[in-house]
């Protein structure tokens, strides 16, 4: 079975439902015949590569609040990581493109490196004191999952390296009714939206298994074998 996630680094929410999911993947029986794919999806695809600004700043400008609303945002989501054990800065991390970071993870996929990339990438953005849009840092990430550092920088000075990937990535969420991340695809015919509790992926995962088995219908009839052989009802 397969399950694409679609998300971006730059979405706590994916952070922590990248978590949740692996938690809850962890529970589910048939977990090493699932096959998860990470795919591209940009929360601010229109902002310049280089436009960067603080997060708080970002938030209070984009959903009309004071800083000290922002503020609050940004510890409810801390609360929320900190549950799943992971870090969380509620000050001082930037916002911007992470078209760059997209075009890397698909090279990260191409050389089997993407979910080492993808947690690194996470956890520089919202734990650490290391900004993901910078391309020194993409570098050094990408070395630390496990990639070239040649090819990387190869990659990232590169414009159209990987874009068609990106946007392609991003043309099936749209068809797929995806307007926001993180969004689960199991199999192409059970969808997720949001960062949901690890539990609802289990069951999630565990009816999308019995969706794809064939249950046996009747009990047992006359069949033909592999080597041609026909079973012949006796008269």
């Amino acid at each position: 079975m397969r399950v694409e996630i679609w998300s971006d680094i730059a979405c706590p929410w994916c952070y922590i439902g990248k978590a949740r999911f692996e938690k809850g993947l962890a529970a589910f029986a048939h977990r090493d015949d699932v096959e998860v794919v990470h795919r591209s999806f940009e929360l601010d695809p229109n902002r310049a590569k280089g436009d960067r600004e603080p997060v708080l700043k970002m938030l209070a400008e984009k959903y009309g609040r004071t800083l000290a609303e922002a503020r609050a945002m940004e510890a409810h989501v801390a609360s929320n990581a900190h549950s799943e054990g992971l870090g969380y800065r509620t000050e001082g991390r930037d916002h911007g493109n992470t078209f760059d970071i997209h075009r890397l993870l698909h090279l990260a996929k191409d050389r089997g490196h993407q979910n080492e990339l993808l947690d690194l990438a996470y956890r520089a953005n919202f734990a650490e004191e290391r900004s993901v849009f910078d391309s020194e840092t993409l570098v050094t990430l990408g070395v630390e999952a496990g990639l070239d550092e040649t090819e990387v920088r190869a990659v990232l000075a590169d414009a159209s390296a990987y874009a068609d990937a990106v946007r392609e990535d991003e043309r099936e969420a749209a068809e797929l009714g995806a307007n926001g991340v993180p969004f689960f695809v199991l199999d192409r015919r059970y969808g997720i939206s949001g960062g949901q509790p690890a539990e609802v992926f289990t069951q999630a995962l565990e009816q999308a298994w019995q969706g794809r088995v064939l249950q046996p219908v009747g009990g047992d009839a006359e069949v033909c074998g592999p080597d041609g052989s026909c079973e012949v009802p006796q008269a």
